[in-house]
């Protein structure tokens, strides 16, 4: 923004498939339309991607309200002790530890 860094994301793409494994934006600047603006032009840079999928602690109510209300994502998963991530291993260990309410998975299908 204007030359300086504002924040930052990590995205895998692997063919018709995405991750949003961490997007951020410095707290001082939140609810400037950065962050979406900036998930616009991962889109509009990887048309050939049909599915998108990223996490976030259930906790995290401003980062669902993002990804659901601003970002077009549905909420398809609830991890947690009772239901682990079954791609991570040894999830049910961090979902108790790191994240003892659980996560959302949410998809975007493009």
């Amino acid at each position: 923004m204007g030359g300086r860094k504002v924040g930052g994301m990590v995205i895998t793409v692997d063919g018709k498939r995405g991750g949003l494994d961490l997007l951020f934006v410095s707290p001082h600047l939140h609810s400037g339309g950065i962050g979406y603006a900036a998930w616009c032009a991962v889109e509009r840079r990887h048309p050939q991607v049909a599915l998108w999928e990223t996490v976030t602690p259930s906790f995290e109510r401003r980062n669902i309200h993002f990804y659901v209300n601003q970002c077009g994502f549905h909420i398809v998963e609830f991890y947690n002790s009772h239901h682990p991530d079954p791609n991570t291993p040894d999830s049910e260990e961090e979902t108790d530890g790191q994240f003892p309410d659980g996560r959302f998975r949410f998809e975007k299908r493009m």
